[in-house]
C-alpha cells in the first residue's frame, strides 16, 4: 500500500479539526455516562432490586445497532451532534453501571463499619471512603467505555456527524488509502492516549496504591 505523505502533510490542519472533532463527539458521552452511572449506580447499591432491571435495560440499549438507533433519534434531534452523543451515552451505560455498582461492592464491611465508628455519615463515608476505593474499578469500566466511544463516533459521519468517518468515507468515496489510512491511524491513536491519561488519572486518585506497590 502506498501512502501519500505530500497529502498528509498538506491536511494536517483539516485532520486535526475532525480529530479534535472526533474527541469531543466521543468523551462527552463518557462524561455524561458517568454522571448517570454514579449516582444511578449508588442507588442500585443500595436497593439491590433496583440491579437487575437497570442492568438488562442498559444492554439491551447496548444491543441495538448504534446506526439504528443515531436514525431513531434523528427525528427529534435532527442530524446534530447530540444525534451521535446521545446513543453514545447510552451504551456507555453498560460498561459503567456495573463497574460502579461491583467497585462500591469492592468496598469491605470492616471498613464501612470503621468509617461509622469514625462519626462518618452515609454521604460522607459514600464521598470520603466507598467511592475512592472504587476508583481503579469505575476507572477501568471508564477507560472501556471511552475506547468504545472514540471507535464509535466514526458511524456518525453517516449522518454528518463524525469527526475522523468523514475522512474515511471521503477515501473511502475516492478509493484513496491514504485518508482511510490517516483517519484510522488518528482513532487508534486518539484511543490510546485518553487509555493513558485515564490510567494516569487513577494513579492520581489512588496515591496509596502507589504507595502499596513501592512499599
Amino acid at each position: 500500500m502506498d501512502i501519500d505523505w505530500g497529502w498528509i502533510g498538506e491536511h494536517t490542519d483539516t485532520l486535526t479539526e475532525h480529530a479534535l472533532i472526533h474527541l469531543r463527539l466521543a468523551l462527552l458521552p463518557v462524561v455524561f455516562g458517568l454522571v448517570i452511572s454514579l449516582p444511578l449506580g449508588v442507588l442500585c447499591r443500595r436497593w439491590g432490586w433496583l440491579y437487575p432491571p437497570t442492568l438488562t435495560i442498559s444492554n439491551v440499549l447496548y444491543a441495538i445497532p448504534s446506526l439504528a438507533l443515531f436514525m431513531l433519534f434523528i427525528d427529534y434531534t435532527g442530524l446534530t451532534a447530540a444525534t451521535v452523543m446521545i446513543p453514545l451515552t447510552l451504551y456507555s451505560l453498560s460498561v459503567l453501571v456495573p463497574n460502579v455498582v461491583d467497585g462500591l461492592a469492592s468496598v469491605s464491611e470492616p471498613v464501612r463499619q470503621a468509617a461509622t465508628a469514625m462519626g462518618f455519615g452515609p454521604l460522607r463515608r459514600l464521598l470520603r471512603v466507598e467511592l475512592p476505593i472504587a476508583v481503579p474499578i469505575v476507572i477501568a469500566g471508564t477507560r472501556v467505555a471511552a475506547v468504545s466511544s472514540i471507535s464509535l463516533v466514526a458511524v456518525g459521519q453517516l449522518i454528518g456527524q463524525g469527526g475522523l468517518g468523514a475522512d474515511i468515507i471521503r477515501g473511502y468515496q475516492l478509493q484513496f488509502q491514504t485518508q482511510i489510512v490517516a483517519a484510522t491511524v488518528l482513532i487508534i491513536l486518539l484511543a490510546l492516549v485518553t487509555d493513558a491519561i485515564l490510567v494516569a488519572v487513577q494513579r492520581l486518585l489512588t496515591p496509596w496504591a502507589r504507595a502499596r506497590k513501592t512499599s
